[in-house]
């Protein structure tokens, strides 16, 4: 399969963006900064890849990269002529997202901010009627759905811990028909109230639902939104989450292999028909996970960074 082509070199907005975010400059780049796909969107992952400028040969080589972006540690793997990681692009946002790179050499560490040109994908809208009780939260409820977002956002955290445990490309939970893609707008009862940050599969109650990629089973929970929920810890900042389950397979401590069976599709939590709702997270930032399933269908080189 052959390698996608990438852009020459990013955007580096030197001095103009780090003033707008506040982020000193210790040195210049000196380096190449490429990602694939060459111009990734909002919602996505993509492979962020730092490599030596070949023009610059009167310097020590690399010998370590860290870095940050939109508040997530980077996991950088050395690979290639280079150094690459996996970066999630939250979906709200300017027309740039700024990195922060820590470039290690042999006696030194350089600091410097690089703002990678990002897209804005045109999300649909999606129109559904329900009951009241299903958008407006009494206190109790409303303190329930708190209690459990803030469990999911600990697995999210935590997954930063974990070492790596997951390689391209993913398997798909279900072969069946994507009912409802990642990112429209989500009107109930005429009033825009969410954004719809997973992807749905068609399914029958008590169909199969497997795991998308190598993981430790970080949490099995019954949700009020989500129902019955199996959440995955891929390792180094990688959660996948499979909601609305009928039952679930597995037990907390788990490891999984890609493709296993980890439960069955159902109709738990607030939903309006059986079907399995799958997300993808990068640390707290929500993603489109089949944008992960076609990078490395795309691109052999990222299967192992």
């Amino acid at each position: 399969m052959k390698a996608a082509t990438h852009a020459p070199l990013l955007a580096v907005l030197l001095l103009l963006s780090l003033a707008r975010v506040g982020v000193a400059q210790f040195a210049a780049p000196s380096v190449l900064v490429r990602t694939t796909p060459d111009a990734p969107a909002r919602g996505s992952v993509a492979w962020l890849r730092i490599e030596d400028d070949p023009a610059r040969n009167d310097q020590p080589g690399l010998t370590d990269v860290g870095g940050e972006a939109a508040g997530e540690p980077l996991h950088f793997e050395r690979g290639g002529r280079g150094f690459a990681a996996l970066i999630g692009l939250p979906v709200d946002g300017g027309d740039t997202l700024p990195v922060a790179l820590r470039l290690s050499r042999t006696g030194r560490v350089d600091s410097t901010l690089v703002g990678l040109v990002v897209r804005h994908p045109s999300y649909p809208t999606e129109r559904l009627r329900v009951p009241p009780g299903m958008v407006q939260y009494d206190s109790a409820i409303r303190a329930r759905v708190d209690a459990e977002l803030a469990q999911a956002r600990e697995i999210s955290r935590r997954s930063h811990e974990t070492p790596r445990l997951w390689s391209a490309p993913l398997t798909l939970p279900r072969e069946s028909r994507i009912t409802s893609p990642f990112g429209g707008a989500r009107e109930y009862n005429g009033r825009v109230t969410s954004r719809h940050l997973g992807t749905d599969f068609a399914g029958a109650v008590g169909t199969p639902v497997s795991a998308a990629a190598r993981g430790v089973v970080a949490l099995v929970a019954d949700f009020y939104l989500a129902g019955r929920a199996v959440y995955l810890d891929h390792g180094a900042g990688l959660v996948t989450g499979y909601f609305h389950l009928s039952r679930a397979s597995v037990a907390e401590g788990d490891t999984v292999a890609a493709g296993q069976r980890i439960g069955a599709v159902g109709r738990t939590g607030r939903v309006t028909g059986p079907h399995l709702h799958w997300i993808m997270r990068y640390g707290g930032i929500s993603v489109d996970p089949m944008t992960l399933v076609e990078l490395g269908r795309s691109d052999e080189l990222v299967a192992r960074p």
